[in-house]
């Protein structure tokens, strides 16, 4: 059995994660639900789009069998108390800008992959923290020998923009600016292949985050820089330097009043 979980909205992103399920497995899972403990106050939880409707019209077309769309009463219904926290995430760049998010994260992926009880769950590597952070749960609670974490490339549109359910809150204006994202995480990364290709042995992360401020700072458009962070591929934790080993580099920005993420894997 695969299993995707879903906060809804879908989008090509998500259906690229149903279809490898069915390529793999004999028995296709999605769940839609939009998980209140993930949100911060201030958050868009309420205006998060909600479309059942679609969304069932899509996972099938792509080759989803079964749909598991709790509501929040199912999932936190009165008197729950348990929860996972999983120390040290709320120090990583993306768990400063959102206290108490991978909390929430960990407690609902930990509830999906037990009520489903799946043998492989799909996710993508746009969410880079929580695929770590998910291999973590897995391996932590030996839930390892039941499941197997299977994390995708990030899908992409055409101009680079990672695909999102959040971009549907952009302009047509910020749409058009948006790609700015990818392409300062690209210099990054070019930076790292060039250093390597001339024989230098590391880079420094200032130089890599210099790198994608640089092109960041080139559009006014982007209001806010939450982040540009570099760290290890396991564990998320910083790096002063990145050599062989290759690292994540990731970024958060606000454009218009929408938070976009994105991150790019050096190897």
């Amino acid at each position: 059995m695969g299993f995707v979980p879903t906060m809804g909205a879908l989008h090509e992103g998500h259906l690229s994660l149903i279809r490898a399920a069915r390529d793999e497995c004999d028995t296709v899972v999605a769940s839609v639900f939009v998980n209140p403990a993930q949100f911060g106050k201030g958050e868009d939880l309420d205006k998060y789009p909600r479309d059942l409707d679609r969304d069932a019209k899509m996972l099938e077309a792509a080759g989803a069998d079964f749909i598991f769309a709790p509501c929040a009463d199912d999932m936190y219904g009165s008197g729950h108390v348990t929860y996972v926290d999983p120390t040290g995430f709320d120090d990583t760049r993306e768990g400063r800008s959102r206290p108490g998010h991978f909390r929430g994260v960990a407690t609902i992926v930990t509830k999906l992959l037990n009520i489903v009880r799946p043998t492989s769950a799909y996710f993508g590597q746009k969410d880079a923290a929580q695929c770590v952070l998910i291999r973590r749960i897995v391996s932590d609670l030996d839930m390892d020998g039941d499941v197997q974490i299977k994390v995708l490339e990030t899908m992409r549109e055409s101009d680079g923009l990672a695909m999102s359910s959040r971009n549907a809150y952009l302009t047509p204006e910020e749409r058009a600016v948006a790609p700015i994202v990818y392409r300062a995480l690209c210099a990054a990364r070019e930076m790292y292949e060039a250093r390597f290709a001339s024989g230098r042995i590391d880079v420094t992360t200032e130089e890599l985050v210099e790198a994608t401020m640089g092109v960041l700072e080139t559009e006014e458009r982007v209001a806010e820089v939450h982040y540009v962070s570099v760290d290890d591929r396991k564990g998320m934790l910083p790096l002063d330097r990145v050599g062989e080993e290759g690292a994540v580099i990731s970024l958060a920005c606000v454009i218009g009043s929408v938070r976009l993420i994105d991150n790019v894997v050096l190897e």
